[in-house]
């Protein structure tokens, strides 16, 4: 038993398009105005990775005005570079003699200073990722949407789902919830304090680290659905701020929730070659090269009853098969249809041929390396989360 599969014409949707790019730098701070004593007040470091999502101009380059300064294709390149050369200055360095107060809000603000100031337009958000598991991305608006990442090791069967399904068997996961937060910093230094948002989680993760789900009241189908709801549960009233709750149940799928809306996401790799024929004569693209890419299709749907989810992970995969053989050990700028074998023709791409099998499709993020590609988005919720 699926969702009822509503179908959304690809002529009425309201696109948009982002490209995305990551840098990283390494960096040493103090946080002067946290409270005397706080490990961050001391000097200390971190691995840092800056981010950006930019909806740009087709063809989008930095710069001249010749013709060889962009080209439709070189729009993410030239974004990486832009965001590589605004975070060099803080590069091995003291992020105080940068500026005073280093937080990650604090951060985001003078890398989105620096950017518009290199004629970067369409700025969406900027990020900061400070830690593996915390970090924080800033609107234009002076929204910061603060996210902070857990593990848990847990059990579970599903119960409802047909005979001879995997999931009904008992198995676990490492599972991982991200705490999403959003609030007007109006200017602010920072934001809530992520050790309040661990302080709120520390009695969930009591509860649900090496247990079986299904013994935990109100989860006896702990579908990654149900665990969201539940966890948006506990955790609203004591942070009204929260936003977003997300579910990692494995590597390459999850789930997340708003207190409204579901969204799930199945992550799949594929190794490819391709060639820019647009790029100019002389750059590296024209010639014919490869990329491990990384896809992750998004998918929003009504919530199953019976079955406690919005639609089965498993499903999505093998819906996906027809589109995902012809990507994968494939050389793409032969395909057959996309305007292009950059990232934004391939996602449009990709949109269409799978929008007859995946009508909940309302997302899909690509990325040709690491932290760098494009998001397109056409459903209700549209970019509502980071890249």
């Amino acid at each position: 038993m699926t969702p009822t599969r509503v179908h959304q014409s690809l002529t009425s949707m309201t696109e948009q398009l982002f490209h995305t790019a990551a840098a990283p730098f390494e960096a040493a701070l103090r946080v002067p105005v946290l409270p005397p004593g706080h490990r961050a007040a001391r000097l200390h470091g971190h691995s840092y990775r800056a981010r950006v999502r930019a909806a740009l101009p087709v063809g989008w380059a930095p710069g001249g005005s010749g013709a060889d300064d962009g080209f439709v294709g070189g729009e993410t390149d030239a974004l990486r570079s832009a965001l590589t050369a605004a975070v060099a200055p803080l590069d091995c360095a003291d992020l105080n003699d940068q500026l005073p107060t280093p937080t990650d809000e604090n951060l985001a603000r003078w890398v989105h200073r620096r950017l518009a100031a290199a004629g970067v337009p369409g700025i969406a958000t900027v990020g900061i990722r400070s830690t593996a598991d915390t970090g924080a991305d800033l609107a234009p608006d002076g929204h910061a949407h603060l996210w902070h990442r857990f593990r848990f090791e847990a059990a579970h069967r599903l119960p409802r789902v047909p005979e001879g399904h995997p999931c009904g068997r008992m198995h676990g996961h490492g599972f991982e919830v991200i705490l999403h937060v959003d609030q007007d910093l109006a200017g602010a230094d920072m934001g809530i304090d992520f050790d309040r948002i661990a302080a709120l989680w520390a009695p969930l993760q009591a509860e649900l680290d090496l247990a079986c789900l299904n013994d935990i009241p109100g989860l006896d189908n702990p579908t990654s659905e149900l665990l969201c709801a539940w966890l948006w549960e506990r955790l609203k009233p004591e942070l009204p701020a929260l936003s977003w709750v997300t579910v990692y149940e494995t590597v390459t799928a999850g789930c997340h929730f708003d207190g409204q809306h579901y969204r799930i996401w199945k992550e799949l790799r594929f190794e490819s070659a391709l060639r820019l024929e647009q790029a100019p004569d002389g750059d590296g693209r024209r010639r014919l090269h490869g990329h491990s890419f990384v896809l992750r299709l998004h998918l929003s749907a009504p919530l199953d009853a019976v079955l406690g989810w919005t639609v089965d992970y498993g499903d999505v995969k093998a819906l996906f098969k027809p589109v995902y053989e012809r990507l994968d050990h494939r050389r793409l700028d032969t395909l057959t249809g996309p305007a292009g074998a950059d990232p934004a023709g391939l996602v449009r791409w990709i949109r269409d041929e799978s929008a007859g099998d995946l009508p909940w499709l309302e997302r899909i993020d690509l990325q040709q390396t690491p932290g760098c590609g494009v998001i397109l988005c056409w459903g209700e919720l549209g970019p509502a989360l980071p890249a």
